[in-house]
């Protein structure tokens, strides 16, 4: 069994209003030095089957994942 974790980002370029209003936020409690804040997701399973690299990607392209705007990263373990 493989630990699965995706990682999933707006594409660069794509609009992050929820990583704007956290830099608005850190700003705003003195942390000035943040910049270029983004938001992501981060989805965590167990898998039980063949080729978890492989199949882990049908999955976001599918359904985790909208890749017109977003982007991500796999991690099996």
């Amino acid at each position: 069994m493989a630990k699965v974790k995706v990682h999933i980002f707006l594409k660069p370029g794509v609009l992050d209003v929820q990583g704007k209003a956290v830099e608005g936020a850190l700003n705003g409690l003195g942390w000035t030095g943040v910049s270029n804040a983004r938001v992501g997701k981060m989805i965590e399973f167990d898998f039980d089957g063949d080729n978890a690299d492989a199949e882990v990607r049908k999955m976001c392209d599918t359904l985790l994942a909208n890749t017109v705007i977003e982007s991500y990263r796999i991690e099996v373990e």
